[in-house]
C-alpha cells in the first residue's frame, strides 16, 4: 500500500486496530498506548518512566511487532561504552584494514533499557541519533534506518544506582510517559490469563516501514489555524512566565507540542488540529522538561492542567 493509495479513513482503521492489539497485552492502557503511537507517527522519541514491572518493556516489543519495524534492544549498565551502541571499527588481520561493526543503534526502533543506569558519556551516544538520524563515527558519517525511534526506559531518580539524564537529551524525546499500575480489573484479567509477553508474538502486523513513512508525511500536512497557533503560543508563554518550571518549553520543546497535536488530531480521523488535542499531548510534553518534576508524574499533571486553566481557548 503506497502513499497515493492511502487515506484518512483506511489508515485510521489500520492504527485503531493497532491499538486495540496493544490494549490486548497492556492490559486497561490504551490512551498511553495511544500516546506513544503519536510520538511516533509525529517523528519523535518517547521516554517512559516509572516503577520495574508495568509494563514498559513489554510496550515497546508490542509497538515494535506491530509495526513490522526492526527491533532492537540495549540493557543500559554503568559499564556501558558509547562504542556499545554505536558501534566501532575492529582490525581484520587477514585484510590488514578497519572495518566498522554497527552497534545496536542501526535499527529501526531502539528500547534503551533503564537509560539512566548508565553513565552520562553513554547515555550521550544517542544524543546525534535522535536529532539527526545519523551517527559520526571514526570521522565518518553514517546514516540510520527510517524509519528511526528510541524508545527509553527509566527508573525513578528515587531509585539507587541511576544518573539522572541531563537536560539536552530530556530535551531530546518528544513525550515521557508513566504506565503506573494496572486498574484492579485489568490486573485480575493479567493475572487469570497468559503471560503477556509470550502473546505479543500472536499479534499481526498492522504497518509497513514505508507505510509509517507516508502516514507520517500525512500527520505532516495536518492544517493548524492561525488561532490555534495563538492559543499553542499562548500556552508556550505561560509555561516560560513560571520561575518554577525550569525556564519552560524551550523551542525544540514548541515543535514537539505542534507536531504531538496533529498527531493526536489525524489519530482522531481528522486533517486539522483542535485545542483538545493540544490539550491531550499537553502533559506528556512537559513532564520531563520541567526538571523540578521529574519522577513527579502527579506534580506535573497538576502544573499542566494549572497552565491550560491560565489559557483562554479560542
Amino acid at each position: 500500500m503506497t502513499e497515493m493509495r492511502l487515506d484518512h479513513l483506511s489508515v485510521h482503521k489500520l492504527l485503531n486496530h493497532m491499538v486495540d492489539q496493544a490494549g490486548e497485552i497492556i492490559l486497561g492502557k490504551k490512551p498511553k498506548i495511544k500516546l506513544a503511537l503519536s510520538c511516533l507517527l509525529a517523528g519523535g522519541h518517547l521516554l517512559l518512566e516509572d516503577l520495574p514491572g508495568v509494563g514498559k518493556t513489554t510496550l515497546a516489543r508490542t509497538l515494535a511487532h506491530l509495526l513490522g519495524l526492526d527491533f532492537k534492544r540495549v540493557q543500559f549498565t554503568s559499564d556501558l561504552l558509547p562504542a556499545d551502541v554505536i558501534g566501532a571499527s575492529i582490525y581484520d588481520k587477514k585484510s590488514g584494514q578497519f572495518h566498522f561493526q554497527h552497534g545496536p543503534i542501526f535499527t529501526q526502533i531502539l528500547l534503551a533499557d533503564e537509560i539512566n543506569r548508565a553513565t552520562p558519556k553513554a547515555q550521550s551516544a544517542l544524543l546525534e541519533g535522535m536529532e539527526e538520524n545519523q551517527v559520526s563515527v571514526d570521522g565518518e558519517t553514517r546514516p540510520l534506518p527510517h524509519p528511526f525511534f528510541v524508545i527509553a526506559t527509566q527508573n525513578p531518580i528515587s531509585h539507587i544506582g541511576v544518573f539522572p539524564l541531563p537536560e539536552s537529551q530530556l530535551d531530546r524525546f518528544m513525550m515521557c510517559l508513566s504506565l503506573d499500575y494496572p486498574s484492579f480489573e485489568a490486573e485480575r484479567e493479567m493475572l487469570k490469563g497468559e503471560d503477556r509477553r509470550s502473546l505479543i508474538q500472536n499479534l499481526s502486523c498492522t504497518l509497513t516501514p514505508e507505510q509509517i513513512i507516508a502516514i507520517r508525511n500525512m500527520v505532516n500536512r495536518v492544517q493548524v489555524s492561525d488561532a490555534l497557533l495563538d492559543y499553542l503560543q499562548n500556552i508556550i508563554a505561560q509555561t516560560r512566565n513560571d520561575p518554577s518550571n525550569n525556564g519552560g518549553l524551550s523551542p525544540r520543546g514548541s515543535l514537539a507540542l505542534l507536531k504531538g497535536a496533529k498527531s493526536w488530531a489525524f489519530l482522531e480521523n481528522r486533517d486539522y488540529t483542535l485545542p483538545e488535542d493540544i490539550q491531550a499531548v499537553f502533559p506528556s510534553i512537559i513532564f520531563h522538561r520541567f526538571s523540578s518534576h521529574v519522577g513527579q508524574h502527579d506534580k506535573a499533571k497538576e502544573k499542566a492542567e494549572e497552565i491550560l486553566r491560565n489559557v483562554p481557548v479560542p
